[in-house]
């Protein structure tokens, strides 16, 4: 399980700590989900969501001060013994100093948002779903060309960096070099970045290390970006059938999310940059619409039916509207 400290989201999302007597420094969250305590607030605990963030908006708050004195600490007292990471109040709300105290005494955190609260749980959810997806570390290349965010994978020592460093020179910018980690955001999208101590460094044989960031520019690296397309280098194989019009795609997969996968054999003389720059755009003019392969296909079937009908291999269909 994957865990994010409870200071990192004070310090990402700008909140005001109303209980700074409570040290967080050593608090995690472990779900990515929020919850809006209203249900609670009437006294119904059953399938409590008490592991979230509990949200308390201008619905929740009015509840609240309709409630009596006695009665509201009653319910927020029950609610904090559940041992909830953290309550946030959205929109500026004033926040009870009765509840202060008792947070404090429960030790339970209570923070203030600036934000509207539907736009906090918005930002809240979607940041702590990247944070706390489920991740693998493999070995590869990634980059990002023409903003299609491009994976080269293979064995060591087969050119994937030096077909990075070409794609930095062509103006291509550079994510991650030997280890690429993986999360999974959704069943549909993966992300890859590069570990904190390795980014924006790329090892060259025969050279070493090689900051990128610090010999072409800021505008050469990136600190994340989705996995759209899967290069695997390897050795060319003179007895091996390679895909030549590429009608089918094939897939790789990673943590249960597909990737399409495109194998390219490595022979000398092959310029790796141009060969990932093509591909990038020919995946990128596939998910437009428009498929190259599929395109000669029907011209060259198109070419053949043509050729039979002229020399009577095949009937004619006759046109509508004829007795023929």
């Amino acid at each position: 399980m994957y865990t994010v400290e409870l200071s990192k989201l004070v310090e990402k999302m700008n909140l005001e700590n109303c209980t700074p007597e409570i040290d967080i420094s050593e608090q995690v969250l472990t779900q990515p989900e929020v919850n809006r305590p209203a249900l609670q607030l009437a006294g119904f605990f059953d399938y409590f969501n008490y592991d979230r963030i509990q949200i308390i908006g201008n619905v929740e708050h009015a509840y609240m001060e309709k409630m009596e004195k006695d009665h509201g600490i009653g319910i927020m007292k029950k609610l904090m013994s559940y041992h909830v990471p953290c309550i946030v109040f959205c929109r500026n709300i004033e926040v009870n100093e009765e509840f202060i105290q008792l947070a404090t005494e429960m030790d339970v955190p209570i923070f203030r948002s600036q934000k509207s609260t539907s736009d906090f749980m918005a930002e809240v959810i979607r940041w702590l779903k990247v944070e706390l997806a489920p991740r693998i570390s493999i070995h590869g290349v990634l980059v990002d060309v023409y903003g299609e965010g491009i994976l080269i994978t293979g064995e060591s020592g087969i050119g994937k960096s030096e077909a990075a460093l070409e794609l930095i020179k062509r103006g291509h910018r550079l994510v991650s070099d030997d280890v690429v980690e993986i999360k999974k955001v959704s069943d549909d999208t993966l992300v890859g970045s590069a570990p904190e101590i390795t980014r924006h460094f790329i090892e060259l044989r025969g050279i070493g290390i090689v900051d990128v960031k610090a010999l072409y520019g800021v505008e050469c690296v990136k600190n994340t970006q989705n996995i759209d397309l899967v290069i695997r280098l390897e050795e060319w194989n003179k007895d091996k059938e390679y895909d030549r019009m590429g009608l089918e795609d094939n897939y790789t997969e990673y943590l249960g999310n597909k990737v399409i996968c495109q194998d390219i054999p490595i022979r000398p003389g092959r310029n790796l940059a141009i060969i990932c720059e093509t591909a990038a755009v020919n995946h990128r003019q596939k998910k437009m619409g428009y498929d190259a392969a599929k395109e000669l296909y029907n011209r060259v079937t198109n070419n053949l039916i043509k050729q039979q009908l002229k020399a009577g291999l095949v009937p004619s269909v006759p046109e509508a509207g004829t007795d023929k």
